[in-house]
């Protein structure tokens, strides 16, 4: 058994250790709040851009652009990759990394090359490991990410499409469900896919002015850039949660730590004094 002054050298370190974790649940919390209130004031909009291109998508118009061209063959895709920019986040980026892997296997096993656009530290370091090849890359974008930050991380992969580079683009993130659950998506982005556009009872037809083109093009980049941007807000409100989850977690294990230990302690104490008495009387008798 260890001695008495080592075991309570643990128990304060332990302490210590319970106070910082204590400290990062709070400061978790606080900014979770925050961030489900920025994920439910983006989604209304993300919604309704979804919608609306839902209904562009069945509508009978002269002029095809490029992201509704469905029969391009696939050689190569864009992946759009959002995580957190730190750890201590439970399993979180563990598992979105765990599908990401499963989906780039098969992928190779069809032949099909990679490319890499990521938003966070964590998601930078895992492309980098996995070998494909990095396109762009935002390694910060904030407790507060705003739209004007993140469009020209997504340019870059829109412009790899437009140019042939890339046949699909992916974005693989978060998505929150509630305060303990975070759910890994890989949602295709570009080409649109059908299956996706049928969720509709009715679909509306557009009068366009100036022209179709000039308005498609533009409303198919800003439903491109809203997604990525719900994604990225979507998985910072999942980080804090999960963050929080963890801390919590450890202050706990923290707490049931410190009791055992101030067991072991006492019987460790209890021993010394027993032993003292056991010294004292023994010494006594022998005079």
């Amino acid at each position: 058994m260890a001695s008495s002054n080592e075991i309570r050298n643990k128990i304060v370190s332990i302490k210590s250790t319970q106070k910082i974790t204590k400290a990062m649940e709070m400061v978790a919390g606080s900014r979770m709040r925050k961030a489900q209130e920025r994920m439910q004031a983006a989604r209304p909009y993300a919604d309704k851009v979804r919608r609306v291109i839902a209904h562009l998508y069945h509508a009978s118009t002269d002029y095809q652009h490029n992201y509704l061209n469905t029969e391009r063959e696939h050689k190569r895709t864009g992946y759009i990759v959002v995580s957190s920019n730190r750890g201590l986040c439970g399993g979180l980026n563990s598992n979105l990394f765990r599908l990401l892997a499963k989906e780039l296997k098969i992928q190779r096993e069809r032949g099909i090359e990679f490319d890499f656009c990521t938003i966070g530290n964590k998601a930078l370091g895992y492309c980098q490991r996995m070998g494909g090849k990095m396109l762009a890359w935002m390694p910060h974008p904030g407790d507060t990410p705003r739209l004007e930050g993140i469009i020209g991380t997504v340019k870059v992969m829109l412009d790899a499409f437009d140019q042939g580079q890339v046949d699909a683009i992916y974005i693989v993130y978060n998505r929150f469900v509630n305060t303990m659950t975070q759910k890994p998506i890989i949602e295709q982005l570009v080409p649109l896919r059908a299956e996706k556009m049928e969720n509709l009872t009715h679909y509306w037809d557009y009068i366009y002015e100036p022209n179709p083109q000039g308005v498609i093009d533009q409303l198919l980049v800003r439903y491109v850039e809203s997604l990525v941007y719900q994604a990225v807000v979507e998985n910072g409100a999942c980080a804090q949660s999960a963050r929080m989850v963890a801390m919590k977690a450890a202050t706990d294990n923290a707490a049931s730590l410190i009791r055992e230990l101030q067991l072991l302690y006492n019987k460790a104490r209890q021993a010394a004094i027993t032993q003292e008495i056991s010294e004292i009387v023994g010494g006594a008798a022998a005079v």
